[in-house]
Order: structure tokens, then sequence, then C-alpha cells
């Protein structure tokens, strides 16, 4: 049994992440085994999210010290809980992949920038792109006019080097 100043520490460390992440995926973990949590573990470090198994009442006290609501009902029984400061739909994406790998692995809700979601928004999120393909997207939006921008000062400049050649023809007494 954890002293009292084991849970303050706990606590802290809980309250640390859930301020730092800006997203975190609540699951239950119940009835896999280490292999398996293990493999959940690498794939989830591999998208920059973080595993950690915490006790619900900590993490419960944590949130509500940070003005998180709405977990209560996903902070029961035994919780998995994927924390991410970079990528939002990572965690959401790797915990979904799992869930569908193995049947008992379900997913919760979670928490998005300090907002409470249920396991369907979760799944929403899921179906997102990934931060690549967004950033891609953006920056094709952006390029795509620059193109459009560019041909069109091209054929104004090549319509003024044919205006110039005209006035030059013109000036030297050749006939077009």
């Amino acid at each position: 049994m954890p002293t009292r100043q084991e849970k303050e520490l706990m606590l802290q460390e809980v309250s640390k992440r859930l301020s730092a992440c800006k997203v975190a995926i609540m699951a239950d973990y119940r009835g896999l085994n280490v292999a398996a949590m293990t493999k959940l573990r690498r794939r989830l470090r591999e998208k920059g999210s973080e595993l950690k198994v915490v006790k619900n009442t900590l993490t419960l006290k944590a949130a509500r010290e940070l003005g998180f609501d709405g977990l209560e009902s996903y902070l029961e029984g035994p919780t998995a809980i994927a924390f991410c400061n970079e990528d939002l739909v990572a965690p959401a994406k790797v915990f979904t992949d799992f869930a569908k790998e193995y049947k008992i692995f379900e997913i919760k809700g979670g928490l998005l920038e300090g907002k409470a979601m249920d396991a369907n928004a979760v799944k929403s999120l899921a179906d997102l792109p990934s931060r690549e393909v967004l950033l891609t997207r953006v920056l094709g939006g952006m390029q795509t006019p620059m193109y459009g921008f560019a041909g069109a000062l091209q054929g104004v400049l090549r319509n003024f080097v044919y205006v110039l050649e005209a006035v030059r023809k013109q000036k030297t007494g050749e006939t077009a």
C-alpha cells in the first residue's frame, strides 16, 4: 500500500501529464497479457505517445484539480491511458487498430485539449488523416495558387516579349 507521500507524488505526476498532453485516451485493458500490452506500448511510443496505467481515483482527482470534467464514467475498472503531446490523431488510431486486433480491448473515452470525449469521438478522431497528411494537403493548397500565378505571370512576360519583338521588327522595317 503506497504511503500518503507516494500518493501525492503520483498525483503530481498524473497532473503534470494531463496538463501537458494535447490528448489522453483511456481504455479498458482487462484480459490482455503482458505481450499484448508491450506491443501496445511499442506502437504508441513509435507514434510519440506514452501508455500509463494509473489509479482511477488519482487520475480523477488530478483531472478535477485541472478543471477537466466529465471523465468519471471513463475511469471505472482497469484503465490504461495514452498520453500524447504532439499528434492528436496518432494515439486514437493506435487504440482503434489495437481494439480491432484484440476484441477484449475496449476504448472508454478520452480528453482532447481539456475536453472530455466519448469512445465514438475517439473513433472519429482516429478516422482523421494524420498530421503529416494534413500538412501535405495544406501545403498543396498553398502551392496551387502560386503555380497559377507563376503561369499567368509567365504568360504576361511572354506576351510582353512578343510585343517588344514586333516593335523591333517594325522599327527595322521587317514585315511580320
